[in-house]
């Protein structure tokens, strides 16, 4: 009999966790910017910012969702010829995943025109949070 409520237990855990990451996954939250707040620059990133806002995507190459938003951003920037997307592969660039604290991927930093984060999805993206937080960054683009 105890082993079934190990069990039991078990299920219900994994069944709140997952409900959590349904609810948190994929979310655009903003990001407080101030004057120490760290920023890219096509230098560290390897390749030129939008002129309005870049998507910075962390992925690894054994992520399926990955590959869902990075298609995603894709279609999303092709929209937008002033928001560029740059595909980072988390495994091969350890100072930025250290320094902007990503812990998954997919990790989506979405900056402004002058490099600094101002929103951060983590999870498979989902297209209305992308456009959201791409209109509340670059309003016109």
């Amino acid at each position: 009999m105890t082993g079934l409520w190990i069990v039991l237990a078990a299920v219900a855990v994994a069944l709140s966790f997952g409900g959590y990451r349904a609810l948190t996954d994929g979310r655009a939250r903003a990001v407080r910017v101030d004057d120490g707040s760290p920023r890219l620059d096509a230098d560290q990133l390897g390749e030129p910012l939008g002129r309005a806002a870049t998507f910075v995507q962390f992925s690894a190459t054994v992520c399926a969702p990955c590959r869902a938003t990075h298609k995603l951003l894709a279609e999303v920037t092709g929209e937008q010829p002033s928001v560029g997307h740059v595909d980072i592969d988390a495994e091969h660039r350890l100072d930025l995943v250290e320094r902007f604290g990503i812990t998954r991927t997919p990790t989506v930093l979405v900056l402004d025109a002058g490099g600094a984060v101002r929103h951060r999805i983590v999870g498979a993206a989902r297209r209305d949070e992308v456009v959201d937080a791409l209109a509340a960054v670059a309003p016109a683009a």
